[in-house]
């Protein structure tokens, strides 16, 4: 499997890139969720985002997991380019820093899954997901996922409009729970492995 077998290295360090767009405008948006979780993985880590060189991306540079061979180092990342730009900037990353491509965790909301619920998988399509498209065009399919649900639109709404709105007030009340739960199931993937994080949060 070469590059996509994450046995080849385990040493190897993590790309965990939450998708979303930049600026205060998208900030609250259902298409910046994974913007979310970066933050608050950012705030677990103790790190502050940095501009990353040419990569047109802040990046923080940290380790999680507990000491020993369950710790992990990991580059926690958001790309600045708009979100169907995302694989250029996300790629450019992953080679400058060595990460095998099944080591590389897109964070992103998922129209197709009721709200706050996740799943957790390792490559397929993008389900018309303009950051998953780009990156999968940049770099090929088989990197993780971590799907946070946002739920379908409403009545005739498209779906650009409704990804493109905040979150509704009722949503929010349960959004930092939600945002919480994403953050911890990017955790155990990393940590844990795959199939352990998916009968976790696969809920």
């Amino acid at each position: 499997m070469g590059d996509t077998d994450v046995t080849t290295d385990a040493a190897a360090p993590w790309l965990i890139v939450g998708l979303g767009n930049p600026g205060p405008e998208y900030a609250m948006n259902r298409h910046n969720v994974g913007f979310m979780v970066a933050d608050l993985l950012a705030e677990r880590i103790g790190g502050k985002f940095k501009r990353a060189g040419k990569a047109q991306a802040q990046v923080i540079e940290g380790r999680i997991g507990p000491p020993g061979p369950a710790n992990r180092r990991v580059i926690l990342a958001k790309p600045m380019s708009f979100m169907n730009l995302s694989g250029g900037p996300v790629n450019a990353l992953r080679e400058f820093y060595k990460v095998p491509l099944a080591h590389v965790v897109a964070v992103h909301d998922e129209l197709d899954i009721d709200y706050g619920v996740l799943r957790l998988k390792l490559g397929g399509g993008d389900n018309g997901h303009n950051g998953l498209k780009s990156m999968t065009k940049a770099m090929g399919a088989d990197y993780h996922r971590v799907r946070f649900g946002i739920g379908r639109p409403p009545g005739r709404m498209q779906v650009a409009d409704f990804v493109l709105k905040d979150f509704a007030s009722a949503e929010r009340k349960e959004l930092d729970y939600f945002v919480d739960r994403a953050t911890d199931a990017v955790q155990a993937l990393v940590i844990e492995g795959l199939e352990r994080a998916q009968s976790t949060y696969n809920s």
